[in-house]
């Protein structure tokens, strides 16, 4: 089947270049009415001007589609509420929201100023729990919804002098596998992207051959299909260049010390056991891991 969004509403945060731009476009080609939010800022979040999202919302507008522009900065509550409502007096509703908007302030842990490990945090963390809270009773009431939070390997797996981007980045994991849980049964679906492209995020950071083939439009057919009709839940997609894979979280079987046999020598002892990665497993709530805690104590 077609993937299509025709009259679906669409906010999509930090818009007006790279990522952002490239999910815009290709929503409103699929059919979808789209929000184009951009503070308008350089990659360190200083600056602003609408006038990147309004170029985006122009591109949109020659091609049939319709779009309209918001500056709204994602880390201030009030300015994301008023996104919101400005979305829901002129369209009705918000069926899909792509929290994409973010800024990098990498530093090594020991040199970077806790200001810049805050706001890195406000942006990407809070930024997506401002959005998603802004739009999540408007879902929960008319029984739809789809969230994308914008996950990085630097978040999953660690990058240099990225401390707080990968703390920001892993952060939205954690919220998408709760909103997740409470979402399912008002046929509100979350997932994460884990993008790799040729942006101005990334620019002198990869080399040009590599640069060239990772397009933000070959990542965005990733988002497309997050954020549609028949989409999975709970789902953190990578994707770049056109290829795609899933990152899991899983949970090694484990192994048991009885009360008596409780020491950090003897579970020193044990860990090739605790790690052994055989007959792992992905849980798919936080209790789960208790149940299986309290089973092990029991056999």
């Amino acid at each position: 089947m077609p993937i299509i969004f025709d009259k679906k509403v669409a906010i999509v945060t930090g818009a007006g270049n790279g990522l952002g731009k490239a999910h815009a476009l290709a929503l409103a080609e699929r059919g979808a009415r789209v929000v184009v939010n951009d503070l308008g800022g350089d990659v360190h979040g200083d600056g602003g001007s609408l006038s990147p999202a309004q170029q985006v919302v122009e591109e949109i507008i020659a091609a049939g589609g319709e779009a309209f522009a918001n500056g709204a900065n994602v880390a201030d509550y009030e300015q994301v509420q008023q996104m919101v409502a400005d979305t829901m007096e002129r369209w009705g509703s918000v069926d899909i929201l792509i929290n994409n908007a973010g800024i990098l302030r990498d530093k090594s842990f020991s040199k970077m100023p806790i200001e810049d490990f805050r706001l890195v945090l406000e942006v990407h963390l809070m930024g997506s729990v401002n959005c998603s809270k802004a739009v999540w009773d408007i879902m929960k009431e008319q029984n739809y919804g789809r969230i994308m939070m914008t996950t990085s390997s630097s978040g999953l797996y660690g990058n240099f002098g990225q401390a707080n981007y990968g703390a920001a980045k892993m952060g939205v994991v954690g919220l998408m596998n709760t909103l997740c849980l409470e979402g399912a049964k008002y046929n509100i679906r979350i997932n994460a992207l884990a993008p790799v492209a040729g942006t101005r995020m990334t620019e002198g950071l990869i080399p040009e051959e590599a640069f060239a083939l990772l397009s933000p439009a070959s990542v965005s057919t990733g988002v497309m299909f997050l954020v549609s009709e028949d989409a999975p839940s709970k789902v953190i997609l990578g994707a770049g260049a056109g290829s795609f894979a899933r990152a899991i979280i899983v949970e090694t079987a484990g192994a048991h010390l009885s009360p008596e046999e409780l020491s950090p020598e003897n579970l020193a002892e044990i860990f090739p056991e605790v790690d052994n990665r055989e007959g792992t497993d992905e849980p798919s709530a936080g209790f789960e891991q208790t149940v299986k805690f309290v089973n092990l104590a029991n056999e």
